[in-house]
Formats: structure tokens, C-alpha cells, sequence
């Protein structure tokens, strides 16, 4: 898969950001750093002078390592952390568009920016052929903030499977998260791929089993699972991993790498409702092409998460992002996914 300046690329990102508003004329920061995938960055600039545009870019060196562990997928940049004035900088823009590798969703210099008054357009570390397909569409977009409202509105999430995943969240005043893609005029920051709604539950309110099963994913390895791995969840914590085969024994080393407690603990969770993201395409990809976004957009997928949660004030770089497929998903009374098949006028 070659990565060049496709016409039909520069025009999709063209479309992205026409519908997330940006015009003629408009100040637009293209934020990189040296190991950014260098397509997307060239992409956006050359969408940007389509539309017109005043885009200019910005890079710095990506940073040492400080983690003890590989670290992927986790929407938490510390590239620009020591680059606050940058960020207070940036906030004059019409909105920033970042192009860094781990993206600024759950960083520190996020809140610089956001505080500044800036508006960010992330842009996963994917192929552009995963973004091609993935492309924000208005209607899903409609479909994810509905998702949304829904969430927001709730007191109790609870999911099941035919695995055995039996698991209860109290949502009731849980920060909600989502959207297509489409950077509204009061949002402050969207990404590409979306779809999806999810919730970050607050202290002391998840408990149940996760049953991880066969051809569900782990995003963070970038694999599906190929054997059962069972979580038991007490009080927002993994407290037990079950399994026999390999899939679990990873995950057992990996969090115990960490030597983190808050790594056990809840992150966010929701479902996806992209019908362009695809279940089967990681098996199309090499690791190096793809950052999985995708696959937490799986229309139907329940997306179970363990990591950071500011919202239950809990921080750490360990991240697992895990969709799961045939889940049933109810917010209270209200069943929006069935079987792992979005349920028609659930939420709008």
C-alpha cells in the first residue's frame, strides 16, 4: 500500500474539512511532529489550499520514550506537553489539525490549547485508504450525538452476551462523548474515523464480567483474540483475567508491566454506529499501516476500555481499548443494540 497524494485522498480530506466548516481565508495550524505519518500531514495542507485556506504547519521533534511499555493507540500525545506558549499560540487559529501520532484527545497539551480557545480536527495515524472508507458522514454523525443524549440522559448501561459478559454500569451523571467526525460550531474537538457514543463512568459504579471472545478485538496489540479471556470487574477495577490461552497471558503481562493500579481501572464505554468501519479489515493491514481507530466504530461493537479516566480523577498511559461483537446493550430501559446489531430508531 503505497502512500502517496492521491486526488480522491486530497479530495476526502477536502470533504472532512469542509464539514467541519473550514472556508476560504480561514487560519488553520497543521500540528505534526517528526514520526507523524507524513501523507496525512501533506494531505491536509494541500486540502487546506484547495479550499483556500491560510494553512501553515507546525513540528517538533517526537519525544524521548517514558513509558516501560510499548505504548499504542492511546489518543495521549506527550509531544507537545513542553510546549505550552505553542499551544496558547495556536488557540488564534479557526481550529487546529492534528497530525501527531497519538493524537492530543487525552493529553496535556490539549487543555493548553483548549484553554487558549483553540479547536481541534484530530486525525487518527491510519492509512489513508482506512480514512477513505471511514469518511465522516453527516447522517451518522446526527445518529452518534443522538447516541449521545441518550447516554446522557441514563442511569444504568448494562450489557450482556451469549459468552457470558454480564456487566452494569450506573451512568447517572457520566461525562458522554461522541459524534461522526464533524466538528460542530460550539464543539471543541472531533476526530476521524468516529461514530461512536460512549460514556466515562464515574467512581465506584462498574461492576459485572467482561468476556472477552473469539474474534473480538484488542487494539491495543492490534489482534483479534483467538481464545476466551475473562475480566471480572469489582468496583470500576480488573480484579481477576481468565484464560488459558495466549490472548490472556498478554494481557496479564502487559498490565503487570505497568505496576499501575489505575491501569485496572474503567476508562470509558459505548458503542459504535459507523457502518463503513469494518470488523474483518484489520486482517487487510500490516500493523504499521493502521492505528485501529476503525475498529472502535464497529456499528453494533460494544467498546469496553480500561485506562485513564480524568472524570474519576484516575491517570495512567496504560490503555486497552476491546470491542467486543454479539453484545445486547440496554441504557435503562431502552435496547440500542441487539445481538450486536444497532437497533432501528433506538435513538433516533
Amino acid at each position: 500500500m503505497i502512500e502517496v497524494l492521491e486526488p480522491k485522498w486530497i479530495a476526502c480530506f477536502e470533504e472532512f474539512l469542509r464539514l467541519s466548516g473550514v472556508s476560504e481565508g480561514d487560519l488553520i495550524g497543521v500540528l505534526a511532529e517528526s514520526q507523524s505519518r507524513r501523507v496525512l500531514v501533506e494531505l491536509t495542507e494541500h486540502a487546506l489550499h484547495r479550499i483556500g485556506a491560510r494553512g501553515f504547519r507546525v513540528t517538533v521533534a517526537s519525544p524521548d520514550l517514558v513509558d516501560p511499555l510499548p505504548v499504542r493507540s492511546t489518543g495521549a500525545t506527550y509531544s507537545y506537553d513542553d510546549y505550552p506558549e505553542v499551544m496558547a499560540a495556536l488557540g488564534a487559529c479557526s481550529l487546529v489539525v492534528d497530525c501527531t501520532v497519538e493524537g492530543l484527545l487525552h493529553s496535556k497539551a490539549r487543555q493548553h490549547l483548549l484553554g487558549a480557545g483553540g479547536r481541534v480536527l484530530m486525525i487518527s495515524n491510519e492509512h489513508p485508504e482506512v480514512l477513505e472508507r471511514c469518511r465522516p458522514d453527516p447522517v451518522v454523525h446526527e445518529q452518534s450525538l443522538a447516541a449521545v443524549r441518550l447516554l446522557d440522559a441514563g442511569s444504568t448501561l448494562r450489557v450482556t452476551s451469549p459468552a457470558g459478559t454480564d456487566l452494569a454500569v450506573d451512568i447517572t451523571g457520566a461525562p458522554s462523548r461522541g459524534g461522526g467526525g464533524i466538528l460542530g460550531p460550539d464543539d471543541k474537538i472531533a476526530y476521524w474515523p468516529a461514530g461512536l457514543a460512549l460514556c466515562f463512568p464515574l467512581d465506584n459504579t462498574t461492576n459485572g464480567t467482561i468476556v472477552l471472545d473469539v474474534g473480538d478485538l484488542n487494539l491495543t496489540f492490534k489482534r483479534y483474540f483467538e481464545s476466551r479471556v475473562t475480566l471480572t470487574i469489582e468496583s470500576d477495577r480488573v480484579v481477576a483475567i481468565d484464560g488459558d490461552g495466549l490472548d490472556a497471558e498478554l494481557m496479564r503481562t502487559y498490565y503487570e508491566g505497568w505496576d499501575d493500579p489505575n491501569a485496572y481501572a474503567v476508562s470509558h464505554v459505548g458503542w459504535g454506529l459507523n457502518p463503513g468501519a469494518r470488523w474483518d479489515s484489520l486482517t487487510m493491514y500490516d500493523k504499521a499501516d493502521i492505528n485501529c481507530t476503525e475498529m472502535r466504530a464497529i456499528a453494533g461493537s460494544f467498546l469496553f476500555s480500561t485506562g485513564a479516566n480524568e472524570f474519576a480523577e484516575r491517570f495512567t498511559n496504560c490503555h486497552f481499548d476491546l470491542p467486543m461483537r454479539n453484545c445486547d446493550i440496554f441504557v435503562d430501559d431502552t435496547h440500542v443494540v441487539a445481538a450486536g446489531r444497532l437497533v432501528d430508531g433506538a435513538f433516533g
